[in-house]
């Protein structure tokens, strides 16, 4: 007698089902470590740098045309490559309608010059291929109350030889490439030099202090030679290793750095509160 034949369970095999839940346990797992995450921002940028620099892109600036890869039109020349005084330098990366450095605006007036500032600032790097590379050692962000740019170390690309106070001639090139930015707005400057800690045969702790100060004031001078004017810096102060970025390990070359911070300027007080 024949042997009937068994027909198929429909749906999928037993194993996928049990597979597909693993992944969807799996998959809810993260998203719920997501969820109650918190992400420091300028620790992801520095992470983000350091992996773009590891798998070798942004290596250069590649252009189509005339527009970028990532949609913004950018010139692939400087529009002035010839020595100029800084009084006369060109307002290529300044937005026309930045306010002059004498007057005072509202908070959102502050803001929006802020995060023009930003867009300018990131463009001018990107038309100096010069100082291309710095790329990953700029961190630009802007806050409610401020404007901050900090130049930070990395494994291999030091803005500063070990001891030395002056920069690279590359720093020195982008601090001339920011000043005129940096001159049409009217906020005071406060300059921080930062350092990471020393290690068993390296300068001790005073010598880190001292050398904070030094290439804090050394930032200070270059901008000063692009044309800010002397009131416009509130104060240049060394830190020391006593505000490292990343806290659980102050040896990291990324706490070496200098941080630019532009505050918002305190709203003026009322005649009958005014002291």
């Amino acid at each position: 007698m024949a042997r009937k034949k068994v027909a198929p369970v429909a749906g999928a095999p037993v194993w996928m089902v049990t597979f597909a839940d693993l992944l969807a346990s799996i998959l809810a797992f993260f998203v719920m470590l997501a969820a109650y995450s918190t992400q420091d921002k300028q620790k992801l940028q520095v992470v983000a740098g350091s992996m773009r620099e590891a798998f070798g892109t942004q290596k250069e600036i590649r252009y189509s045309g005339i527009i970028e890869i990532d949609g913004q039109p950018f010139r692939t020349k400087l529009k002035n490559v010839g020595p100029e005084r800084p009084e006369a330098s060109s307002d290529l990366t300044t937005p026309k309608d930045m306010p002059e450095g004498d007057q005072k605006l509202s908070p959102t007036e502050t803001a929006r010059a802020f995060a023009s500032a930003a867009v300018s600032l990131r463009q001018a790097l990107r038309e100096m291929p010069e100082i291309a590379e710095l790329a990953t050692n700029i961190i630009i962000s802007v806050e409610d109350d401020s404007l901050n740019i900090q130049l930070v170390d990395l494994e291999g690309r030091a803005m500063f030889a070990e001891n030395a106070l002056q920069p690279n001639e590359r720093v020195r090139r982008l601090m001339l490439a920011i000043a005129p930015t940096l001159r049409r707005l009217p906020n005071k400057i406060v300059i921080s030099g930062h350092t990471a800690a020393a290690r068993p045969g390296h300068p001790g702790e005073r010598e880190q202090w001292a050398l904070s100060v030094g290439r804090a004031m050394a930032v200070r001078d270059m901008l000063a030679n692009g044309g800010l004017p002397d009131d416009r810096f509130e104060s240049v102060a060394g830190k020391g290793t006593s505000e490292p970025m990343i806290k659980d390990n102050p040896y990291l070359a990324v706490n070496r750095r200098i941080s630019l911070t532009l505050k918002a300027d305190a709203p003026s007080l009322p005649s009958t509160l005014a002291p």
